[in-house]
């Protein structure tokens, strides 16, 4: 099934990307290259798939059928972030975190099965070519949102640091993935008392001081969102989150993910899936 995605339907911020243009997202049967875990918590699924799938842009995300899993029956599709796009490949790429009916029952699929998936949606992240530098900053899944934001970055010549955070070492996920395009890393976790806000300020003021940090990005952490809203908003520096939201169609019809923001003075409500996921950094309200 192809659906024609007009914007029409309802008022959307000023585009972000080529993605914000009326495009088509396809319904498809991709199939399972891989599904492995990477670490305690999260699994790396691989599918084959075609053409509109791989045109999926960072930010962006699909809306996957969640097979049944024992007495776990799903019954609405999950939407789940873009990992890593390989257009040559024909491979599109996710990392999940097992937690509920929907991703155990993914986290039993197996090379050669079939996989229905609903996408590309959503708004994804724009970059400037005004830019240099930007910095990423994300914690947990969120880490697979941004990762795709290092191949684009680097193919149109900016240069990247991504803080990554996490609970543990274990956990931090994309640290290769950001590094083989160049990225300079710095990981923060809890465990070893490095993932508070006020010493990620104080990289985060290291690289505005080394005019390394012409935009923020970021996803997955509300203090994280916060702290760059304020360090944005006093040094001038713009910025993009990635929500995080639960969807029930994806396609904004059903209005399930409806979430408020910050406009010129006024609270106004827009749909994730519709008019995100990837907003504006300071209209994006705390959770």
């Amino acid at each position: 099934m192809t659906v024609a995605l007009d914007r029409g339907l309802a008022p959307a911020p000023a585009p972000r990307s080529s993605a914000s243009e009326p495009h088509s997202a396809a319904e498809q049967l991709a199939t399972v290259v891989s599904n492995a875990w990477i670490n305690q918590e999260y699994k790396h699924l691989v599918l084959a798939c075609g053409d509109p799938a791989t045109r999926a842009e960072p930010g962006q995300f699909f809306h996957l059928l969640c097979p049944a899993s024992g007495d776990d029956v799903p019954f609405l599709r999950r939407p789940m972030s873009v990992y890593r796009i390989d257009a040559a490949a024909g491979r599109v790429e996710f990392l999940y975190k097992v937690t509920g009916a929907g991703t155990r029952g993914i986290a039993l699929l197996e090379p050669g099965d079939r996989f229905d998936m609903l996408g590309p949606l959503g708004i994804g992240f724009r970059l400037d070519d005004s830019w240099r530098h930007i910095v990423v900053v994300g914690r947990g899944v969120g880490l697979a949102t941004l990762a795709p934001l290092a191949e684009s970055a680097r193919a149109r010549g900016l240069g990247v640091t991504a803080i990554l955070s996490a609970r543990r070492p274990e956990l931090l996920m994309s640290v290769d993935l950001f590094r083989a395009q160049g990225a300079v890393v710095r990981t923060v976790t809890d465990s070893e008392g490095t993932s508070g806000p006020a010493h990620v300020e104080r990289l985060l003021h290291e690289l505005i001081a080394a005019g390394k940090a012409h935009a923020f990005f970021t996803c997955g952490s509300n203090r994280l969102m916060l702290l760059l809203q304020r360090l944005g908003h006093e040094h001038g520096i713009p910025g993009q989150v990635a929500l995080e939201q639960q969807m029930a169609c994806g396609l904004g019809m059903c209005f399930c993910c409806v979430r408020e923001f910050r406009v010129e003075g006024a609270v106004i409500h827009r749909r994730v899936c519709w008019e995100g996921p990837v907003f504006d950094l300071q209209e994006a309200v705390s959770w």
